[in-house]
């Protein structure tokens, strides 16, 4: 790699050639104006010299801006989050849900990854924390959908169970009806619809409802993936908040809540496997929240959990990078595309530990490191 200018240098013109993922072609491109470019500018100056090339990484679920789900959204803490993401390679976030809509600065000023968020959480009264979500009536539920999804620029994220102890573990979902009326009035407006299920009974719900994405997944039915599948609803398996869910379980005092959510926690990988076998979309989430246990910009480790699970190593680095961009509706590396890239001395296909360092971040046509 050549290292002739210094992160977070402006560059007007820039070249990059390597191996392009995922076409495994060589690939040399310019930048100008913020987008690649196949067309040679003489007087670039090249920062990437051989390597791989892969898409900007994603992180499809992530929440930005808080210590702890639904605190009020912290301007400082969000600008830093999301540089936090960037420096790792993230350049493109996915962020399912928040206690207030997110400015208008997060996602568009150079220093912070796009962002597709998903307006506040939304449930009815006893999913999620009181207080934290926008709750409604189930009569309601569908206007409050198409309100964040329009004012989130198009998706919403809702609630179809919540289970933080045993009591979450008898009460009913969402009713199939309430969900599904919802996913058509979001899709007529031409949004989208992310749900979070964790009960078998909620992740049936959803996948009923035709929803554009299923967030966690614990008690998901096998059976239900080549419906999913075939209806494009992607599975978002989170594995890297589950890694202090055991510390929730604990400290619950219900040996049926530990016995639940440890037979589920054990099912998530073969599930994910199967999900991936069926032709399910997986993508890569951390659910973090900028915590010591959930810091920002760890994709790189839910990715190791997705080819652990198993999935091919390139099929889980497609769910943080390729993959995760076309389900989102951004382009991957070509001609006139957004100059957002991560690249990488060694195939990271090969060793997935190679993503921790990238050798360049270049986002918006600006080497971040």
């Amino acid at each position: 790699m050549a290292n002739d200018t210094r992160p977070g240098r402006r560059q007007e013109r820039l070249r990059v050639r390597g191996v392009a993922l995922p076409s495994e072609e060589w690939a040399e491109f310019w930048i100008a104006n913020g987008r690649l470019t196949r067309e040679p500018l003489p007087d670039a100056t090249t920062v990437v010299d051989g390597g791989w090339l892969l898409p900007g990484l994603v992180d499809a679920h992530t929440h930005p801006g808080a210590l702890r789900p639904g605190d009020p959204l912290d301007p400082a803490l969000l600008r830093r989050h999301g540089r936090e993401h960037l420096a790792a390679g993230v350049t493109l976030l996915r962020v399912p849900g928040s206690a207030d809509r997110l400015p208008a600065w997060f996602g568009a000023e150079p220093d912070q990854p796009r962002v597709v968020s998903a307006g506040r959480w939304l449930g009815v009264p006893g999913t999620f924390y009181d207080g934290w979500a926008r709750h409604v009536g189930e009569p309601e539920l569908a206007d409050a959908a198409v309100e964040e999804a329009r004012a989130s620029g198009g998706w919403c994220k809702v609630y179809a169970d919540w289970v933080v102890g045993e009591e979450g573990l008898d009460a009913p979902p969402l009713p199939v009806g309430v969900l599904t009326e919802l996913t058509r009035r979001v899709h007529a407006m031409g949004g989208r619809v992310a749900v979070h299920a964790q009960t078998a009974a909620g992740a049936e719900a959803a996948v009923a409802a035709a929803v554009d994405s299923l967030e966690h997944g614990l008690g998901l039915d096998p059976a239900l993936l080549e419906r999913m599948a075939r209806q494009g609803t992607a599975l978002v398996p989170t594995f890297t908040v589950w890694e202090t869910f055991e510390q929730v379980a604990r400290s619950s005092g219900s040996e049926r809540f530990r016995s639940w959510f440890r037979a589920a926690h054990a099912r998530l990988a073969p599930l994910v496997s199967a999900a991936h076998e069926a032709g399910v979309t997986v993508l890569a989430g951390t659910d973090s929240y900028g915590t010591p246990e959930l810091p920002h910009g760890r994709v790189a480790g839910e990715v190791r959990h997705l080819a652990a699970a198993p999935m091919p190593a390139a099929a889980a680095l497609g769910a943080a990078s390729w993959t995760a961009r076309a389900f989102l509706g951004f382009p991957v590396l070509d001609h006139d595309a957004p100059a957002d890239l991560v690249a990488y001395d060694l195939d990271p296909r090969t060793d997935l530990a190679v993503l921790r360092t990238p050798a360049r971040v270049i986002h918006r046509g600006r080497v971040i490191r």
